[in-house]
């Protein structure tokens, strides 16, 4: 064997300039699909779909004289409340920041449990910071005789006066 023959290299299928080229290749191929993919995923926003703005609250014998139904509180946000002189329907919104405040029947009041604003039964704001008192909305019978809550019309209260007084037509009367 003489010295000036060459010896024969045995290389693997790639060279390490060759695995690295292409490995970064497909790391920009990978991203750019990424990016492809969010780009078609904004064409189709995500789309919130709210609840229809009435639905039906039972019948008017399902309540009692003088107590507060919280049954479409969580669904709904909607206290329905019977008195001698009708029904009403209470926005279960704090008029101070929009928490849900909590009814509480030993005190015969809504209290909010994020600043401490307080509410009779009739919405009307008693203590605290709340500005005004509770908002209403339209409460009718159906033609089944049901009760039907229209969340569309909202009887918003101004900061004085009693909220039978500013919007009496808030009350149905039964």
């Amino acid at each position: 064997m003489a010295t000036n023959e060459k010896r024969e290299v045995k290389r693997g299928i790639w060279s390490r300039r060759d695995f690295f080229g292409r490995l970064g290749w497909a790391g920009f191929g990978v991203f750019s699909l990424v990016s492809l993919f969010g780009f078609m995923r904004s064409a189709f926003p995500r789309v919130l779909f709210k609840p229809p703005s009435t639905f039906k609250a039972g019948f008017p014998s399902d309540y009692t004289v003088g107590e507060v139904s919280e049954k479409f509180k969580k669904d709904y946000r909607v206290w329905i409340v019977r008195e001698e002189a009708g029904f009403y329907a209470v926005f279960a919104k704090c008029t101070h920041l929009g928490c849900t405040p909590r009814w509480l029947a030993a005190e015969s009041k809504f209290k909010c449990p994020c600043h401490g604003s307080g509410f009779f039964k009739s919405g009307l704001n008693f203590e605290g910071p709340a500005p005004r008192p509770l908002d209403r909305f339209e409460i009718a019978l159906a033609e089944d005789g049901q009760l039907i809550v229209d969340k569309a019309r909202e009887f918003r209260m101004g900061p004085i006066g009693e909220p039978d007084e500013q919007h009496p037509n808030s009350i149905l009367k039964v």
